[in-house]
């Protein structure tokens, strides 16, 4: 449990008690970390799961004499702040590691997690070699066996239902080559049924930033938070969820004397450093940035110049703002109009200020409108384009960035180019194969008696992958059910509604895990035949680019080699397409060593293609000197100062325009017009046109510094060039390359030779245009920002103001809204339950788990209650609960009565598993591969709900009932 420590005597932890009983001798917290041979490789590996067998004393090993300490530079593996870890080799094996004092990223901190990386590749909790599951035993296998089998399934699967009912789920856990080629192989198998973790974390902040700006990505940076004024935090908590990102955040409030607004339903260990914290009821985000709004406009504190300029539909805000009083306000949000006042006026009066968030904004079934009601409230305090202003969204996993920016997504391919016709033939130009040979992989259906290539249409999203095997084939929107389920690098208890999961998993053919470590996957369901566990490699023993949340990239090195029997990710993947018959077209231009494919090959494949982002500049070569460099770069700009990366930002922060010979620097801040364009300077993407309703969609007398166009302008292409007289810039080369696509009507995206960026540039120019942020945005289902009560809400008298949608199909699935709320749960029901994360643990929590030294420090999956409730329900501190959910899960928990939560509501932590509605599933795990900790996975008690525009699951706003466990 998460518990002050005092100087009472404590309760001994499980495995705290081990290691004490099993060395015979009492053991303080400094003696525990200088034995770590003692706490890895012996008691506390053993004795915490009760393990039968000898167990000798393990001594700490010191350096061997005269053997050679490598310094090998990679990337933690935990959150996107994206820490360099210095990692000590010896003989080829990883004994010791340093946080890199030189990074400016962490600046030789670490974070709990981060400090024990080196478990997390050296685990003896790892899956060691491929297993199968028989008669309800796991048989271990050879490789070879188990791509032939699972490569025979597929292609049955494939000719007899269809490609679609082979569903690939990708990882923000790879690294950016291996995101993108599992992208290429998704495309090359013939399937858009691909996704990953970005879904269920922040798909509805890339919609909605993505359409509000034109960019849906972390505008600014860490760093240059140390710039700001003000900070406002919302539905975030990094001080656990992303602790290193937190010393930039102080770095501000102290240096600055930068107020720290938090608006959270808990008060998190974020808010303890708060100036000001906004406790508000979840699921009313709208309301409060409305109730914000108010006070600024009703007070003429809005920027107006930076309006009039820069952003298009801020009336129509306006006038559903005005609504928003501050008793109406206090009625939804349950926030005083007085506190708000104060926070409008702080805001007001500290500029720039920046906007931060996660997935308390997000995870919500009108999660798009809470990201765009915090966009909006930057655009109308004209904070955007600022150093110190921005909204800096803070990502969960270390390459949830990049994987989402290759493409691993139900709804686009590499760089957001969506699956239209255009989207597929640039990409079959960087492919090198015929766009047809793509197009005859993908199958046919019948939609409203017309014949669809599934190639243009969106897939099943990770959210709903359930629902593609158990719903009615007749309701699907796809040829046949799911009947093969491929679990790449993705935790399912980080999913909601896992009993249906569970059901799912029982129902598929194959199940498909490949991991360093089981998941939750191989002990959920009560299937007897048809899993495979795969070991794959953790980052540490590869290498390649990840990018972090402030959207620069950097480059891993190989730690150590591939420990047990596991693969790369990218090898299995060329394994599985040899199998399946594609790979010479897939990798015709990666080299192939053995059975590896060559990281940098990939790296420039996509160099290529990924106009769109600007992920075009930043070459292997670029990427290492950066690496080899970071003390060279600035703590707060991150701009060299002098040496070889002289100018550059470092990690050449998308977009990093042209091709690496251009040597743009990169962008550290999005949208920034006090910078020439050469200089990562921009202004807002013309992505929406020219005009709406008579309107001007394009800035009006604002453009980046040296800008030849004085004004707003339209996206380029080769006819813009042409009407301006700037084709002439254009080499001999360039202007053959830009004929052979589409000619005058080549655009800057699909121009294979940068051409039309570079001369763009060359005039002062950002070839994706200059126009107005949009405050509106008339192709969702609210195009102004609207409260809307959660599907399970207990505040059944807001409903006739502020109901949910209706039930309608898209993403290929039937999706149920006003059928679900208007049934009342709330009298049974009566708690708001809510859910976050743990500074010891990450994501589904299966490596952090299996990791000693933090399954040391919490060892116990818990509920937070409120001494009022608790008392209300006769319950007591430490006792065990069961926390019922209204759709029939249920978990059962140790209760921590605590007022970090408001009366009313209940707290549980994501990141545990292995047990499963009180029942423990240790013994279902392959033999040494079950976690340290196991317990209760909170998403068994949460419900259905899922965002109007992307499919994000709701799970900060749900209700249960909590009661006594016999």
């Amino acid at each position: 449990m998460l518990r002050k420590k005092t100087s009472g005597i404590a309760r001994r932890g499980r495995i705290s008690a081990a290691l004490a009983d099993a060395a015979a001798t009492t053991m303080d917290r400094r003696t525990f970390l200088r034995r770590s041979g003692i706490a890895a490789g012996g008691f506390a590996a053993v004795a915490a799961v009760g393990s039968a067998g000898m167990v000798r004393k393990a001594e700490a090993a010191g350096p061997i004499a005269g053997a050679k300490v490598e310094i090998k530079k990679t990337v933690c593996t935990h959150c996107s702040v994206g820490c360099t870890v210095l990692a000590e080799v010896q003989d080829g094996v990883w004994t010791g590691q340093e946080p890199g004092f030189d990074s400016p990223f962490n600046l030789g901190s670490h974070c709990a997690k981060g400090a024990a990386v080196r478990e997390h590749a050296h685990g003896e909790r790892r899956l060691k070699y491929p297993t199968k599951l028989v008669n309800g035993q796991w048989e271990r296998i050879s490789w070879e066996q188990a791509i032939d089998e699972l490569g025979d399934k597929m292609l049955q699967v494939q000719q007899n239902e269809g490609p679609d009912s082979v569903y690939w789920l990708g990882s923000a856990k790879h690294n950016n080559e291996q995101a993108y080629l599992l992208r290429k192989f998704a495309a090359f198998f013939g399937t858009n049924n691909i996704d990953h973790q970005a879904r269920i974390c922040h798909s509805t902040t890339v919609a909605g930033v993505a359409n509000t700006w034109g960019y849906g990505a972390m505008t600014n940076s860490y760093n240059d938070i140390h710039n700001s004024k003000a900070i406002f935090i919302i539905g975030g908590n990094p001080a656990e969820a992303h602790p290193v990102s937190l010393l930039h955040v102080l770095k501000a409030k102290e240096e600055n004397n930068a107020p720290l607004i938090v608006c959270d339903p808990r008060f998190t260990r974020t808010a303890a450093h708060a100036t000001e914290y906004v406790r508000f009821r979840p699921g009313s985000d709208v309301a409060l940035v409305w109730g914000i709004l108010w006070h600024i406009f009703d007070n003429g504190w809005e920027d107006k110049e930076f309006i009039r300029q820069r952003v298009w539909g801020m009336e129509q805000i306006k006038e559903e703002v005005a609504r928003w009083t501050p008793d109406e306000v206090e009625h939804v949000t349950g926030v005083p109009g007085s506190q708000l006042k104060r926070v409008a006026r702080t805001l007001a009066n500290n500029r720039p200020g920046t906007v931060i968030w996660c997935m308390g904004g997000t995870q919500h079934t009108n999660g798009n409108n809470n990201t765009r009601a915090y966009c909006v409230l930057q655009l109308a305090l004209g904070n955007m384009g600022k150093a110190g202003g921005g909204t800096n969204i803070f990502r969960g996993h270390d390459n949830v960035q990049g994987a989402t920016d290759l493409g691993v997504l139900a709804d686009t391919l590499p760089g957001y180019y969506g699956l239209a016709d255009g989207s597929w033939a640039h990409w079959a130009r960087v492919w090198d194969v015929d766009v047809n040979y793509l197009r005859d992989r993908f199958a046919t259906m019948t939609k409203n008696g017309q014949e669809v290539k599934m190639i243009n249409e969106k897939g099943i999203p990770v959210s709903r992958w359930i629902d593609g095997v158990l719903e009615d084939e007749e309701n699907l929107q796809q040829p046949k059910n799911t009947k093969v389920m491929v679990f790449w690098g993705h935790a399912p208890n980080s999913q909601t509604r896992l009993p249906d999961m569970k059901t799912a998993m029982e129902k598929l053919d194959t199940l498909v895990v490949i991991d360093p470590f089981p998941t939750m996957s191989a002990v959920l369901s009560d299937r007897k035949d048809g899993v495979y566990l795969l070991p794959a490699t953790t980052q540490f023993e590869t290498y390649g680019s990840a990018t972090a949340s402030n959207r620069s990239l950097q480059w891993r090195e190989k730690v150590i080699e591939p420990l047990f029997e596991s693969k790369t990710d990218h090898e299995i993947m060329y394994l599985l397409a040899k199998k399946l018959g594609f790979a010479d077209e897939m990798f015709k231009n990666i080299a192939v060593n053995g059975n590896e494919p060559v990281i940098e090959d990939i790296t420039r494949e996509f160099n290529k293609g990924m106009w769109t982002i600007g992920y075009t500049g930043q070459s292997p070569e670029r990427m290492k000197l950066h690496m080899a460099n970071q003390h060279t770069f600035d703590r707060t700009t991150l701009r060299a100062n002098g040496g070889p990366c002289d100018g550059d930002f470092y990690g050449m922060p998308w977009p990093c325009w042209g091709t690496a010979e251009m040597k743009h620097p990169g962008s550290a801040n999005l949208y920034d017009t006090s910078i020439p364009v050469a200089e990562g300077g921009m202004g807002f993407r013309a992505r929406f046109g020219v005009e709406r309703d008579g309107d001007n969609l394009l800035a009006e007398g604002s453009y980046p510094v040296g800008s030849e166009i004085q004004d707003g302008y339209p996206e380029f292409t080769m006819a813009m060039l042409k009407s301006l007289g700037w084709d002439s810039d254009l080499t001999d080369a360039e202007r053959a390359s830009i004929e052979a696509v589409a000619g005058d009507n080549t655009n800057w995206k699909t121009d294979l030779s940068g051409g039309i960026q570079r001369v763009a540039i060359k005039h002062g120019c950002a070839p994706y245009g200059n126009a107005k942020a949009r405050a509106v945005v008339w192709t969702f289902p609210d195009p102004v920002p609207v409260h809307r009560e959660p599907l399970y809400t207990n505040r059944r008298d807001l409903l006739d103001k502020y109901a949910t949608y209706e039930d309608k199909t898209f993403w290929r699935v039937p999706t149920a809204y006003a059928s679900i709320q208007k049934n009342d749960f709330s009298k049974d029901f009566p708690m708001i339950l809510t859910s976050g994360r743990l500074v010891e643990y990450e994501g589904g929590g299966d490596e952090t788990r299996s990791n000693p030294w933090l399954a040391e420090l919490q060892q116990d999956m818990f509920v937070e209650i409120n001494p009022g409730d608790a008392n209300d329900l006769g319950i007591r501190d430490g006792e065990m609960v069961w926390v019922h959910g209204p759709e029939g899960g249920k978990v059962r928990v140790m209760a921590m009565v605590t007022e970090r939560v408001g009366r009313g509501v209940a707290f549980m932590p994501f990141h545990f598993g292995g047990h499963y509605q009180g029942e423990d599933l240790r013994s279902k795990y392959p033999a040494g591969s079950d976690p340290y900790v196991l317990g209760e996975a909170c998403n068994t008690a949460q419900t259905y709900g899922y965002d109007s525009v992307t499919q994000m699951q709701e799970t900060k706003a749900t209700l249960c009932r909590i009661e006594r466990a016999a």
